[in-house]
């Protein structure tokens, strides 16, 4: 059969009736087989556009070649000469919006399933035992330290510690991952395959310190002046929340998204009683928002029993999230009510939700995103009786470093300002990527500037040292 005639091969998944009950992951991944046959259907372009698609550049016709001829451990190796979270990418990349995305295949059909065979590669080589640690060459003597243990923390602690520096990740909560441990859900990313990844930059010798909060245990001037350390990379994220700054936020039943998913994954209250949380299991659950974030919080109010609304004031093609988790939203039994804006919240004597007031929306001319602004229909609201509002309308950076590091330029949004080309700040010696430098983004973009600081800090602690 020509390649182009071998259809797009689809991801076996969980009956959407026993999945909207549980918090395993929901897709079950390739076979053998299936993966073969869909390498197969790689062109092998002479100018892989896919390979510009990614953001830290993975040799993407090389692994799957190794992966059409049967050999999955060497695929793996190969992704992680550039990426060291492959069964993360795997999962949570928006593949269809990078390097699928340039696939020559899509241009008349679908293109290559790339995100799926980085999975599958990815856990095989789990599975299999067969984690190949590289040789650590002779140690520098330079020490640097990296604050955030999210993906592009976890990017540049891999990518210095094989390059022989020392590297120290200072992390605020107990666990390591950032946002990949405590923002995305079970079902989409189980934890085990986070912590799979943290052992193996463990393995090639990252020191992690947990509950340390820079900015309060000791400053970034502190670990450069009094730690002894030669440089500094702040990935410390966005995990500022935003609100809609409408009356009856502060009800109890208000959550920000970060807070809710937060207690479900980090502090494990999709056990309950198991873990004994505070619980977050309710009836009639409002969750405010269109992107990622969104979605994950209302398919995890799903599971824990509610009867769950997304309420977003555009138009589901103007939904940031990806088009995947909407469809498995509604798969699940998520309600949607699109063109609709919340304007308050209500509760009663003991000031807990008992209600939101929301106003129907149309759309009109677009503005500074492309996309066409909301407008208000007058005389147009109404009440939706709820137990619980989730607010997942973006996040900001945490204005902790900033603050307590005046000579760190930042913008008017928070965001530290770095040169994109190094990810150097303001401060010599201090380098930063992901959300803190570009806003709440995605895993890989965060991963992408990561690899782009490692680089940067690896040649400033070479021209240190001649000196």
């Amino acid at each position: 059969m020509a390649k182009e005639k071998i259809p797009r091969q689809p991801m076996p998944e969980q009956a959407p009736e026993d999945r909207a009950r549980n918090f395993e992951e929901v897709p079950y991944g390739y076979s053998e087989q299936t993966a073969m046959l869909e390498a197969s259907r790689c062109l092998r372009c002479k100018k892989p556009r896919c390979v510009q698609g990614c953001p830290v550049n993975i040799n993407i016709p090389d692994f799957i070649s190794l992966v059409q001829e049967g050999k999955f451990i060497e695929a793996a190796w190969k992704i992680k000469e550039q990426n060291a979270l492959p069964a993360v990418c795997g999962r949570v990349c928006p593949q269809e919006e990078q390097c699928e995305k340039l696939c020559v295949l899509g241009v008349k059909g679908e293109p290559v399933a790339i995100g799926r065979l980085e999975r599958f590669v990815a856990d095989f080589e789990h599975n299999s035992g067969k984690i190949k640690v590289p040789q650590i060459p002779p140690k520098t003597g330079k020490r640097v330290a990296v604050v955030g243990a999210g993906p592009a923390g976890l990017t540049v602690a891999g990518d210095l510690i094989k390059r022989g520096h020392q590297v120290t990740v200072f992390e605020a909560l107990q666990e390591a991952g950032g946002v990949l441990t405590y923002g995305i859900p079970e079902f989409r990313l189980p934890k085990v395959i986070v912590q799979a990844e943290v052992n193996y930059l463990k393995q090639l010798g990252v020191e992690f310190v947990m509950d340390y909060v820079v900015g309060r245990n000791s400053t970034i001037r502190e670990l450069l002046n009094g730690e002894g350390y030669d440089a500094v990379f702040v990935g410390s994220g966005a995990g500022l929340p935003s609100f809609m700054k409408i009356p009856g936020e502060n009800l109890v039943g208000v959550y920000s998204a970060n807070e809710y998913l937060t207690r479900s994954n980090l502090m494990k209250a999709y056990l309950f009683p198991k873990y004994d949380t505070p619980p977050i299991k309710r009836q009639r659950v409002a969750v405010v928002g269109g992107g990622n974030v969104a979605m994950d919080s209302a398919r995890t109010a799903l599971r824990l029993g509610g009867d769950v609304t997304i309420v977003y004031r555009r138009a589901r093609e103007q939904m940031p999230a990806r088009a995947e988790e909407i469809h498995h939203a509604e798969q699940e039994g998520v309600k949607f009510k699109l063109l609709n804006n919340p304007i308050r919240i209500i509760g009663d004597d003991r000031h807990r939700v008992v209600a939101m007031e929301c106003i129907r929306m149309e759309l009109g001319e677009p503005d500074d995103s492309g996309r066409r602004r909301p407008v208000p229909v007058k005389g147009s609201e109404f009440i939706m009786e709820l137990d619980t509002v989730i607010v997942a309308i973006g996040n900001q950076p945490n204005p902790l470093i900033p603050q307590t590091m005046p000579e760190l330029e930042t913008t008017k949004w928070g965001t530290i300002v770095v040169d994109e080309n190094t990810m150097q700040t303001s401060v010599p010696g201090v380098f930063a990527g992901g959300d803190i430098v570009s806003g709440a983004a995605t895993v890989i973009l965060a991963m992408g500037q990561g690899r782009i600081a490692a680089s940067s800090i690896d040649k400033y602690l070479t021209a240190s040292q001649a000196k």
